[in-house]
């Protein structure tokens, strides 16, 4: 028997990269046959290779997961990797898709692999209409999630969009945030942030500190274990407290 085969299409790459190497450690036997950074690439990977499973972003630029699952449907088994609790719960609970929720962790991607290795066992099922389901609920449940901030530099006020913030760092009284270029600062706590950002974009790393996913380097770590980030386009490393580094145990 051929060993089963997996796409995974999720437009964050270092997501993408966790999601293939704890696959690795938990189903040694499963072959990734393709990844994508995007909904077009995926459905030309289902396309191509004719997975039995494929990965799937909910939320991915060109075209979404819905769409993409839809194309698959029959084809083979779905599993949404999502952040979007109130979607993936309807879906698994309907008994034909399933979904690992983020930020991924190793137990959940396990939970899903002993899922998987049931379904293998039955044909994969029509789920269109559970699709259609789950898009009219897709903008209607989408929470809002902030956009951009009004920062002070120095004697200037300026507008930052939250895809330029490297990362928010805060003290007592104010929040840093750190573009590639300069530093700001807004009266906004680390808490009141956490709440209107985007949970799949930016990760709290520590009680003062939120960093934007797409700009994580890497993570090393001291003689101790202690961990800390580098960062794309700034020179400092960001410390991880105990509390939060269950998100970067696969990095």
């Amino acid at each position: 028997m051929s060993p089963p085969r997996a796409v995974i299409a999720e437009d964050e790459a270092n997501l993408r990269e966790q999601l293939r190497e704890t696959l690795a450690t938990v189903w040694p036997e499963l072959e990734i046959c393709a990844e994508a950074q995007d909904g077009v690439h995926a459905l030309r990977a289902l396309e191509r290779h004719s997975p039995d499973m494929i990965f799937l972003d909910i939320e991915m630029p060109g075209m979404n997961g819905i769409e993409v699952a839809k194309r698959a449907s029959g084809r083979c088994h779905v599993v949404f990797v999502t952040a979007y609790d109130s979607y993936a719960v309807t879906a698994f609970e309907q008994g034909a898709v399933d979904y690992v929720m983020k930020p991924l962790t190793g137990a959940r991607i396990a939970q899903s692999v002993d899922r998987l290795r049931e379904r293998l066992k039955s044909r994969p099922p029509d789920i269109v209409g559970l699709l259609e389901k789950i898009a009219g609920r897709l903008d209607k449940g989408k929470p809002e999630y902030l956009r951009w901030v009004t920062a002070s530099d120095g004697a200037d006020t300026r507008l930052v969009t939250v895809d330029e913030v490297i990362y928010f760092r805060s003290d007592n009284k104010y929040t840093t945030v750190a573009t590639a270029e300069k530093e700001a600062l807004i009266r906004v706590g680390i808490k009141d942030l956490a709440e209107q950002l985007d949970p799949t974009a930016f990760w709290q790393i520590h009680r003062g500190t939120i960093v934007n996913v797409a700009y994580i380097a890497g993570v090393t770590r001291d003689f101790r274990g202690r961990m800390a980030l580098r960062l794309k386009k700034r020179t400092e490393t960001l410390p991880v407290s105990d509390t939060y580094s269950h998100l970067f145990k696969q990095m």
